[in-house]
C-alpha cells in the first residue's frame, strides 16, 4: 500500500467543481476521486458541457475549487507558488496561443521560462531540454518558421513541444486534436500515448474522440451529469458505463467492437 502511494503523483479526493458568483457558487460536478501514477496517458470525456474543461483548469490551478482537495506529490496544490508549479505542472489549451508572431523554436523555448536563472539566461540543459522536445514532436525540421505559418495540426504538435520542455511530471491538455482531420487527431493521441511510455510522464488529456481514446488510454475518466469515474477502457466498457454517455435515440454503443454506432 505504501509503495502505491508513493508513485501516486495526482491525488483528487472529495471535489468539486464549478464557478463563484460573488460570494455563491456554481457546482458543475462533485464527489470526484481520482489518482494519477506516472507514465499513464489518461484521457477525460463526456458529454459538451459536462465540464471536462472546468475540472482540467481546476486540476492546473487556473481555477478555485468548490471543495475538496488535490495533491501534487502529497503537497495541496493551493500551498505551491506558481514558479514552483510551473516546473510540476504544464498546460495546453484549446485557445491559439497569443504569440504566433514567434519562430517555432522561440514558442518551444518559453517552456524553459521556469527553469531560467534570475536573469533569463539559457544553459546548455535548457537548449538540450528544447532540442529533445523539438525531435520529439517531430517538429524540428522547421523551428526557425513563424507560428502562424504553420497548419493547425503543426501548431498542436508545437504546443505539445512547449510542454515537453518545460519538462514537468504532469502535462494537462484541453481538447488538443480540435479541428483537425481524422489522421492528424490519431497522429496527436499517439504522440501522447509514446510520450508517456518514454518519458514516464502522467498527461491527462480531454477528447470528443472517444473510440480513439478507448484504443490509446491506460485510464479514461468518464464525466456524467451523475458521476465522474475512473477506470481502464475495458472496465468502463465491461461495466457498460459508455451505453449511459449519451440518449439512446441517436448513438449506441457497441462493447464488442468498443465503438459508437450510429442507431438506425
Amino acid at each position: 500500500m505504501t509503495s502505491e502511494k508513493k508513485h501516486n503523483i495526482l491525488e483528487v479526493a472529495n471535489l468539486s467543481i464549478g464557478y463563484w458568483n460573488k460570494k455563491r457558487s456554481q457546482v458543475i460536478a462533485k464527489d470526484i476521486h481520482l489518482s494519477f501514477s506516472e507514465g499513464t496517458l489518461v484521457s477525460l470525456v463526456g458529454a459538451n458541457g459536462i465540464g471536462k474543461s472546468t475540472l482540467l483548469r481546476t486540476l492546473a490551478n487556473m481555477q478555485k475549487a468548490i471543495d475538496g482537495s488535490i495533491h501534487v506529490h502529497d503537497k495541496k496544490l493551493e500551498k505551491y507558488h506558481s514558479l514552483e508549479l510551473a516546473t510540476l505542472l504544464s498546460v495546453v489549451l484549446t485557445e491559439a496561443p497569443s504569440s504566433k508572431n514567434l519562430t517555432v523554436l522561440e514558442f518551444v523555448s518559453l517552456g524553459r521560462q521556469p527553469h531560467t536563472n534570475w536573469m533569463g539566461n539559457f544553459s546548455a540543459e535548457d537548449k538540450n531540454k528544447v532540442q529533445l522536445a523539438l525531435e520529439q514532436t517531430d517538429v524540428s525540421g522547421f523551428n526557425q518558421r513563424k507560428c502562424f505559418e504553420l497548419s493547425d495540426g503543426q501548431m498542436q504538435r508545437v504546443a505539445i513541444a512547449r510542454a515537453i520542455a518545460q519538462d514537468t511530471p504532469i502535462i494537462l491538455l484541453d481538447e488538443p486534436t480540435t479541428h483537425l482531420d481524422l489522421y492528424h487527431r490519431a497522429s496527436i493521441l499517439k504522440l501522447l500515448k509514446k510520450l508517456a511510455k518514454e518519458t514516464k510522464k502522467t498527461i491527462l488529456f480531454s477528447t470528443h474522440e472517444i473510440d480513439l481514446a478507448i484504443q490509446l488510454s491506460d485510464q479514461m475518466i468518464l464525466m456524467t451529469d451523475k458521476e465522474t469515474l475512473m477506470k481502464t477502457p475495458e472496465q468502463l466498457i465491461n461495466e457498460g458505463h459508455f451505453d449511459r454517455l449519451f440518449p439512446k435515440d441517436t448513438l449506441f454503443f457497441d462493447a464488442s467492437s468498443g465503438r459508437f454506432t450510429i442507431k438506425s
